[in-house]
């Protein structure tokens, strides 16, 4: 079968990266009859200068959204959308924005691990934040999910502990913006598509298998060629 990679750069505070994971999941079931897909996240943070010890959850999204008003809506729009992906949203329990790059430097080092091992902290870390309303930019609790997800907490205690990969996930959250990502989630597949936003499962389907398919034509076209040479 083809395969087809998909980089997906999000942040693990916002919650429209949190239903296009779970999208996306649906969408790669959809296909794995036709197609093997791999999966990597990479970093975003939609506020890099969020301070380490975070800042109070309602009162930050009261002043970015224009009110409490606006909040409670865009809350009950995105519990219901939840709803229909398997998202479980408690946005009541959320008492702190928090500071992403730890989560995100734990990310990476899950990685190293593999693709799925990424996948299960990538999802612990959204069901912490969104669901039990737990402070992911606490460096206990990102050991707590680090360890649940078979990583060893010793090694990543000394791994935050040394400023591992600060500058590094930095850097490849600044590649993302240089190459125009301004919004999360972003899905680039095979590093030349990219699918904005938390697309539906059929959207995301679609991309892939288009993707596939002009690969082949292009693998077909390059053997026309060499044949001919």
């Amino acid at each position: 079968m083809e395969t087809v990679a998909i980089d997906v750069v999000s942040d693990v505070v916002c919650p429209w990266c949190y239903l296009g994971k779970k999208r996306l999941e649906k969408a790669i079931e959809a296909v794995s009859d036709e197609l093997n897909v791999s999966v990597t996240f990479r970093p975003y943070q939609l506020n890099p200068d969020m301070p380490a010890q975070g800042v109070d959850h309602k009162k930050h999204l009261a002043e970015k959204l224009g009110g409490a008003d606006a909040v409670d809506k865009a809350h009950g729009m995105l519990a219901g959308l939840g709803r229909e992906a398997g998202v479980d949203f408690h946005f009541e329990k959320i008492e702190l924005s928090p500071n992403t790059l730890d989560a995100h430097r734990l990310l990476r080092w899950a990685m190293i691990e593999g693709p799925d091992v990424q996948s299960r902290v990538s999802l612990a870390l959204f069901k912490a934040y969104f669901e039990d309303g737990r402070n992911i930019g606490d460096r206990d609790v990102l050991l707590d999910i680090a360890e649940k997800a078979g990583l060893d907490r010793a090694v990543v205690a000394a791994l935050f502990s040394a400023g591992a990969d600060v500058g590094s996930v930095k850097e490849e959250i600044g590649l993302a913006r240089q190459m125009g990502v301004t919004g999360v989630p972003c899905f680039i597949i095979d590093n030349k598509y990219a699918v904005v936003g938390a697309q539906t499962s059929e959207v995301l389907a679609d991309a892939l298998r288009e993707v596939a398919a002009m690969k082949r034509q292009e693998a077909a076209a390059a053997c026309q060629v060499a044949a001919q040479a």
